[in-house]
């Protein structure tokens, strides 16, 4: 099933985009001098082969999963706040929550591991088992397991487009999935743990000392193969990051734009990645996380992000700020006059001798 959406991904639409650059190149303004802003419209119309693209309905998936190696005291929080913060999406108190609202969009929320029953309409129940076992002792999930995890979030990008949804951004909530994607990210760049681990929130010295010990035996014990991402993930992943990795395939599959969030998010978007090497054309990085490891996998990606705000919150935050910025970027689109009839014939034949296009991603 996984290898007919692999196969069902295309890369993006060189004619539109070529269009694209052309009609941004002819607005009123200096050329390039929009930058990411112009980017991002182009990428926009190679991707949905349109000129000018419908921003107005979005939405960000919020995958919830528990983590067995919070038994090694990795995490300054306790494993009960997963639960606990999945029903307060709900509640429509939570940073995501106050985000969302004040950019028109949606939250999906998914349980696909937390440790307890949620019964609430609002939560969809996708739930693979109470948690991954403990990575410091045994693989956190079996290889079926593993690919049901990414399956689930690829049927849940393609209902969410199918619903009308054009942008869609990936969030997360899972008390020790810092760990685990530090694993992860170590196992597909063969980085060391000190570099991909941060403290996440708020661990002491020691604990932090505790956290690198931890992934380090983890990835001793459980030798994840760097060129099978299945194997990474049923090694040392999460059930949250499988499935994060699946809604980038779902999103790239129905040829959406999909938001990268923070660490946890751009670990995944990683790994979808390398299952899937064209899905990383439909990924948009939102904002730099301070978790340190972000970095290194954002480089791994090639992406950019595009906001620095010294954010580290997770749950997809960021993404209504991306889709702000997209919104930036489609009005750029549609509303700026050209330049012909609109600026003096001697400039306009100047300025289209010249070149001044910086930083193009």
């Amino acid at each position: 099933m996984l290898r007919d959406y692999v196969a069902g991904i295309k890369p993006l639409d060189d004619v539109a985009m070529k269009s694209a650059r052309n009609r941004l190149d002819s607005l009123l303004k200096p050329l390039g001098s929009l930058g990411v802003l112009e980017d991002i419209a182009a990428r926009l119309a190679g991707i949905s082969g349109k000129m000018h693209y419908d921003t107005t309905k979005r939405c960000v998936i919020i995958m919830a999963a528990d983590n067995g190696v919070i038994e090694e005291g990795v995490s300054a929080a306790p494993q009960e706040f997963t639960y606990a913060q999945t029903i307060n999406f709900t509640k429509g108190i939570t940073g995501i929550n106050a985000l969302t609202k004040q950019f028109g969009t949606d939250i999906i929320i998914v349980d696909v591991g937390v440790n307890g029953d949620i019964d609430h309409p609002s939560v969809m129940k996708k739930k693979i088992r109470n948690g991954t076992y403990n990575i410091a002792k045994q693989s956190a999930m079996t290889r079926d397991e593993a690919e049901k995890a990414v399956m689930v979030g690829i049927e849940i990008a393609i209902e969410a487009a199918k619903k009308g949804n054009n942008l869609i951004g990936v969030g997360e909530m899972g008390i020790g999935n810092t760990t685990t994607a530090a694993a992860v990210l170590c196992a597909l760049t063969e980085i060391a743990p000190e570099q991909a681990a941060g403290k996440g929130a708020g661990l002491s010295d020691e604990a932090y000392a505790q956290k690198i010990d931890v992934i380090k035996t983890a990835l001793m014990n459980n030798k994840p193969n760097s060129e099978d991402p299945l194997d990474v993930l049923t090694k040392v992943g999460g059930f949250d990051i499988a499935a994060m990795a699946g809604v980038y395939i779902g999103a790239a599959y129905m040829r959406v734009p999909v938001v990268i969030d923070g660490f946890i998010s751009i670990v995944a978007a990683l790994v979808a990645m390398r299952l899937v090497p064209l899905a990383k054309e439909y990924m948009f990085a939102s904002h730099a996380s301070l978790e340190q490891g972000y970095r290194y996998a954002a480089d791994t990606l090639g992406l950019k992000p595009c906001l620095h705000l010294n954010m580290r919150l997770g749950e997809g935050s960021g993404c209504p700020l991306m889709f702000a910025v997209m919104d930036a970027s489609c009005a750029i689109m549609r509303d700026m006059g050209t330049l012909e009839g609109n600026i003096g014939e001697e400039y306009l034949e100047e300025i289209k001798d010249a070149d001044f296009h910086i930083g193009r991603l």
